[in-house]
């Protein structure tokens, strides 16, 4: 799987930790993408958690927000109107809504920031079209009724662990069971891959398991970009094993905190980074770790801190 092909709509997307309700700083939390930038390349969480360095935005990662929008508002449709034209029909004021976010409208620029030939976008938006119509080849909405959309949840572990992290789609059965489902814009990974897809879905379940007391009894992941699907049933046993996973990534990362020691891991993932000039492995020097950004965001550092 390459970087393009899932968006992060989790609420450390752009910043790790975002506000509590009352307004105070959320303590640091663990999701599954910043889990993720952990296992593969620790300088990459530091430099996106910590640091909070800029990213530039790119058409396959906006493409893959404007086709979750779609399908979140398609649910907004009476059950009967759920069809594939409605559906084209949500593309362009979804679309509208999200090119006035900063950044997005120079994408659709020449280098020299002349306005690209309506063909640019209309193929771009066009191809967003062609994912939105994959996915009535794999469910059909009209037959479901979600309980969660777009739905944050969190829960704090025994050892004080926070994890938190938004789910595409909750499906709740009459029975009560759970099913866990997660859009992806791009195509199914190889077998060698599915364990890293998953992660991100065992993740959720264990969330549901520890909020709600029920393991979840299918996590799916639609590949918008093959018409195909990945899913997988959890059992209880495992979820205490990735609990255990979890709360060992986050003791590497509170101790690389702690020392200001974030290792770059080269990969074939370094071709999708926006850091390069700043990585070692590159040749570049990264800026003085921000010990006092850090202790004020709720970090454990043994670092001097000094203003920023």
């Amino acid at each position: 799987m390459t970087a393009t092909l899932a968006t992060d709509r989790s609420p450390e997307g752009s910043t790790e930790r975002t506000s509590a309700a009352d307004g105070t700083p959320r303590r640091p939390s663990l999701s599954p993408s910043r889990a993720a930038d952990f296992k593969s390349c620790p300088l990459l969480y530091r430099f996106r958690t910590i640091d909070r360095l800029p990213e530039k935005k790119s058409r396959a990662a906006v493409r893959g927000t404007l086709v979750h929008a779609v399908l979140e508002k398609l649910y907004d449709l009476p059950q009967p109107h759920r069809t594939v034209d409605a559906a084209r029909e949500l593309i362009a004021p979804a679309w509208e809504e999200l090119r006035q976010e900063e950044g997005i409208e120079e994408l659709f620029a020449t280098e020299d920031g002349a306005e690209t030939g309506t063909g640019g976008l209309e193929a771009w938006l066009a191809s967003a079209g062609t994912l939105v119509e994959n996915y009535f080849a794999l469910e059909d909405p009209t037959r479901i009724q979600p309980s969660g959309r777009e739905e944050l949840i969190e829960v704090t572990l025994p050892d004080g662990l926070l994890l938190r992290g938004y789910v595409d789609r909750l499906d709740v059965a009459p029975t009560g069971a759970i099913r866990v489902v997660d859009y992806k814009t791009g195509a199914v990974p190889r077998e060698a891959f599915e364990a890293k897809a998953l992660f991100q879905m065992k993740f959720y379940a264990l969330v549901l398991w520890r909020t709600r007391g029920v393991v979840a009894a299918q996590l799916k992941l639609l590949y918008l970009g093959d018409g195909d699907a990945l899913t997988y049933a959890p059992d209880e046993a495992e979820l205490v094993r990735f609990e255990r996973t979890l709360q060992a990534i986050w003791t590497a990362i509170e101790r690389a905190v702690a020392t200001g020691d974030f290792r770059a891991n080269k990969s074939r993932l370094c071709n999708w980074c926006d850091h390069q000039a700043l990585c070692p492995a590159f040749g570049g020097t990264p800026p003085p770790f921000p010990a006092e950004a850090a202790a004020q965001a709720g970090w454990r550092t043994t670092l001097p801190v000094t203003p920023v």
